[in-house]
């Protein structure tokens, strides 16, 4: 399954916003990312509504990761920018083979499949923690 643009441009947008704390702007997830900006603020908006995302207004606003976004999965946002469409749209190409195809419920198994595997990776998992990994112990060597 090959996800649309807006897909790939909020995961990538989810992920850069993910590790820091501190706001950033439209403008500047276009320049980093190297993407239109007329699209990042459009896939904003949407992830705002979704949870991933908050936005403040105002001279000091900004977008920022949402409080606990962290914890939601790669499928909740691959739904939302994709929606629930069958991979082939048989009714809409005409095909002729429909009423005895067999391939429309593989490709519907496929995609239950994929979206399966997306379910069990949170945002949280697509970053790496900034503080590193916490040490076991910090007790002292003996002598």
């Amino acid at each position: 399954m090959k996800l649309n643009r807006s897909t790939d441009m909020a995961l990538r947008i989810a992920m850069f916003t993910a590790p820091a704390s501190a706001r950033t702007t439209v403008d500047e997830l276009a320049l980093r990312l190297d993407l239109p900006r007329s699209h990042v603020a459009k896939v904003v908006q949407r992830l705002q509504r979704i949870g991933v995302l908050v936005t403040i207004r105002g001279r000091y606003g900004g977008v920022a990761f949402a409080e606990d976004a962290e914890l939601i999965t790669v499928g909740r946002v691959v739904r939302a920018f994709e929606g629930e469409d069958e991979v082939v749209a048989c009714e809409e190409s005409g095909c002729t083979l429909r009423a005895g195809c067999r391939l429309r419920v593989q490709l519907r198994r496929a995609q239950e499949a994929f979206l399966a595997v997306l379910d069990g990776v949170r945002l949280g998992d697509l970053v790496d923690d900034p503080a590193g990994p916490v040490p076991l112990t910090l007790g002292i060597a003996a002598r």
